[in-house]
């Protein structure tokens, strides 16, 4: 699965919060981005960001004076930042949920920028969609998880854990189809084989 940072652009374009819209405007226009990071003001402050849209739906759309407005009137602050090593789908889904083209990658510090853009572009999500990779590993690990319970017994702890990945890389698949699961892999294994039940600290999982 690829990460944030595999595709992220590792130059970002910055500006500070005092300075004119317009100023911001040209910037963006010269080196052809959607947004620039508002750099912080001390060690303790939160990074900010100010885009194409905040430049026309809050200073253009209003017929207002870009040279007389600050980038920190029209910013957005504190602003929904990315974890470098969050996978791309899931980068993905939040800022579409968030509306929001753009996000700056930090861990510590400002580690680079990630567009809806570079995911279409550079990521590998249209030939190898994550489904495909889940489902994959969903059949691997239920085969592993079989192969323990057979050589450590249905009831043994390993066998259990071994099911709790499963059942975990199987909410996830649920969660990304927005179904529901009547039954997990585990509980469908204990049908299979009743003796699983026999471990009380698993009784109350299998049994739903």
């Amino acid at each position: 699965m690829l990460k944030v940072a595999d595709i992220m652009t590792r130059e970002v374009v910055t500006i500070r919060n005092s300075a004119p819209v317009a100023e911001a405007a040209k910037l963006m226009q010269q080196r052809r981005v959607q947004a620039l990071i508002v750099e912080r003001s001390h060690d303790l402050d939160a990074y900010g960001i100010v885009t194409v849209a905040d430049v026309v739906g809050r200073v253009i759309a209003f017929g207002r004076n870009p040279r007389r407005m600050r980038v920190y009137e029209i910013m957005t602050k504190p602003c929904i930042v990315l974890n470098p090593d969050l996978g791309v789908e899931y980068a993905a889904r939040l800022l579409t949920e968030s509306r929001l083209h753009s996000a700056p990658v930090i861990q510590t510090e400002l580690l680079g920028i990630l567009s809806i853009t570079d995911i279409l572009e550079r990521s590998s999500a249209m030939d190898q969609p994550q489904e495909l990779e889940f489902t994959a590993r969903l059949q691997e690990l239920s085969a592993r998880a079989r192969q323990i319970c057979q050589q450590q017994g249905p009831g043994s702890a390993a066998c259990a854990e071994a099911w709790a990945q499963v059942d975990a890389i199987q909410a996830e698949i649920a969660h990304q189809r927005a179904e529901s699961l009547e039954k997990t892999a585990f509980e469908s294994f204990c049908d299979e084989f009743p003796e699983a039940l026999r471990d009380r600290d698993y009784d109350t999982w299998c049994s739903g």
